[in-house]
């Protein structure tokens, strides 16, 4: 057993159906090695890349639609990475890309159970460098500025890593952070605009929250 437990579940994105294995829920940890100890993920923070939150199911419906054409993409933040499967079923240049130990584990499981190709993972570590992650024309992520230090951290990580001419698209259930993170990328040359997001997300369930898309200024 591998410590933790896990739920399977069906998720429909522009109604085609995805199987997802996710953790079972959100009062799990298991980290026998001292991978996520020394990540710096702390016990209460551990589980929250093995769920399909709101924000994930909307950006991963905007992307079903999304013009992918010649477009290098990754997904920051991505934990069960719902977008980056998505894409991945367009044929689209996806990399996904997250700072859990576990997050490459259960991607390639959720790969198998809906019978995709392997798809190119790179840990980000938005403190550090990733000299390997290289550059790309669309960034994208959701519900990922639900810690202080992160705007200032994520701002950085994705001015090292837009290629020119980038196109920045985060879904932010309208977090206090939101502004900081702004003002961050504005700081970096980047203008915003944000608009709505649905009200209703595909399930049926409500959702608040907004896009945030960025370009160069």
């Amino acid at each position: 057993m591998p410590g933790y437990h896990v739920k399977f579940e069906t998720v429909t994105v522009g109604g085609l159906h995805y199987q997802i294995r996710s953790l079972l829920d959100l009062q799990q940890y298991a980290d026998p090695h001292g991978a996520a100890e020394r990540a710096g993920i702390s016990p209460a923070s551990w589980p929250l890349f093995g769920h399909i939150w709101p924000s994930a199911r909307i950006l991963a419906l905007a992307m079903h639609g999304f013009d992918l054409t010649g477009k290098r993409i990754l997904e920051i933040g991505a934990g069960l990475a719902l977008a980056s499967l998505v894409i991945h079923r367009r044929a689209g240049d996806m990399t996904v890309s997250d700072w859990h130990p576990l997050s490459q584990t259960f991607l390639e499981a959720n790969l198998q159970l809906n019978g995709l190709a392997p798809m190119k993972y790179q840990p980000g570590n938005w403190a550090g460098d990733n000299p390997g992650l290289g550059e790309f024309d669309l960034i994208i992520g959701s519900d990922v500025l639900y810690e202080r230090q992160q705007p200032e951290q994520l701002a950085r990580f994705i001015d090292r890593h837009a290629a020119p001419e980038a196109q920045i698209i985060i879904v932010d259930p309208d977090r206090g952070n939101r502004v900081g993170f702004c003002k961050a990328m504005a700081h970096l040359g980047y203008a915003c605009s944000m608009r709505p997001a649905g009200r209703v997300m595909e399930n049926g369930a409500a959702y608040k929250g907004r896009f945030l898309n960025f370009s160069e200024a």
